[in-house]
């Protein structure tokens, strides 16, 4: 059954439409590469066409047009669902820390001290807490991305656009009271990179915004973090050989909604033993990932300057250069810590390691959060705990005891 088809079926409201998707580019070797990609869907029987007059708000070589695709609402889509269960239990505020093989199940533990036993698991967690089986920490990263609604104040375009260049941009337009708004996405980078000027992103995209609505008002500001394989395809099914009656699904590098039903139908294939054509393509117990020489040497590097070499490096500010609503690391007392200046009489200063490997976290000045270079844990200013993989919120410091 497809989406649609369950939307139409459990009559769920969530603005579903159908929009003609394109990937557009203006760069002359990038048409190449989507010229070649057509001839390649069309032969694999895909409907897809070059499309060389689109309507943007600015001019482009063309792109390719994928003709009617989904678009919804995907919290309303995912409330629908919640309220169609059936003999069925969701528990919130209950965070899973552990999972033991107990009999011939296993024991889920949370971190209220509540547990559940069952027969089956699967780890949907977005990054698995679970490093060993698995070893997901080796084949996958977490990646930082933006978006803004913004009212044009005129008439949008029909359709959804991705760049098929980097960085990469994404324009769509959506449903928003008695209009349609402009969604725009972008400024994506990976997560807790120190070289990047986070305060940027935002900017970036309302600059972008106004350079082509010079009248538009900036609505809304979300960011994400999404788990990105070193082969770009997500890990689906059997968690590891060890683990029998396990799985797990992650790694949807930003397509969630489309991976995620994806992950649902094989699982539940597996679980009941119904074969499932898809499966061995993303078979989450493989390695080749790491035959991607290029990200895997990147992410080992990064991994080694995060929880070696960047620990013996001197902090560059010091504690008279964090100001009011700001943070960072600094040296205090010949010890690195990690503090926020909540105000002129209050400090707030944490252990600044990651909980997870023990990598040395960044501080986010945008999302005022502390961010782990390696896997992507984040933590907020008072470090509890915001994003796995990272079990456990970082150690406060009493400055008293210095």
């Amino acid at each position: 059954m497809s989406i649609k088809e369950i939307i139409d079926k459990e009559n769920i409201d969530c603005d579903f439409e159908w929009q003609d998707s394109f990937v557009y580019t203006n760069s002359e070797n990038e048409l190449q590469k989507i010229k070649l990609e057509i001839a390649t869907l069309n032969s694999l029987g895909f409907s897809a066409t070059f499309s060389e007059s689109l309507p943007l708000p600015f001019k482009t070589l063309g792109g390719i047009c994928f003709p009617n695709q989904a678009q919804f609402h995907s919290r309303k889509y995912c409330f629908g669902l919640v309220k169609k269960l059936h003999d069925s239990f969701i528990y919130e505020n209950s965070k899973v820390v552990d999972v033991k093989k107990e009999g011939n199940g296993y024991k889920t533990i949370c971190d209220n001290g509540n547990f559940v036993y069952s027969t089956y698991i699967a780890i949907c967690s977005h990054y698995p807490i679970i490093n060993f089986p698995g070893f997901y920490f080796l084949k996958m990263y977490q990646d930082t991305s933006y978006l803004i609604a913004v009212d044009t104040k005129s008439k949008l375009f029909p359709g959804m656009y991705i760049s098929a260049e980097e960085p990469t941009t994404s324009l769509r337009t959506a449903p928003y009271k008695d209009k349609r708004i402009l969604l725009l996405g972008g400024s994506g980078h990976k997560t807790g990179d120190t070289s990047i000027d986070v305060n940027s992103c935002y900017r970036n995209l309302e600059n972008y915004a106004k350079s082509l609505y010079p009248k538009c008002e900036i609505l809304h500001r979300w960011s994400t973090e999404d788990c990105i394989t070193l082969d770009k395809l997500p890990y689906i099914g059997k968690f590891s050989n060890l683990l029998p009656n396990v799985f797990v699904a992650t790694g949807f590098k930003k397509w969630g909604i489309t991976s995620s039903y994806v992950a649902a139908n094989i699982i539940c294939n597996q679980i009941l033993k119904i074969q499932n054509p898809d499966s061995d393509i993303y078979r989450a117990t493989r390695f080749a990932p790491i035959e991607n020489g290029n990200e895997t040497v990147n992410m080992v590097k990064q991994t080694g300057f995060s929880l070696f070499l960047n620990k013996l490096k001197a902090p560059a500010l010091s504690f008279s250069d964090i100001k009011i609503g700001h943070g960072g690391v600094v040296n205090y007392n010949n010890t690195k810590i990690g503090i926020f200046r909540k105000s002129s009489d209050e400090i707030i200063a944490i252990n600044p390691y990651c909980t997870h490997f023990g990598c040395e976290l960044s501080w986010n000045e945008l999302e005022k959060t502390w961010d782990c270079p390696c896997h992507g844990s984040r933590y907020d200013y008072t470090g509890k705990l915001l994003t796995e993989p990272s079990k456990k919120d970082l150690e406060r410091i009493d400055l008293s005891s210095f």
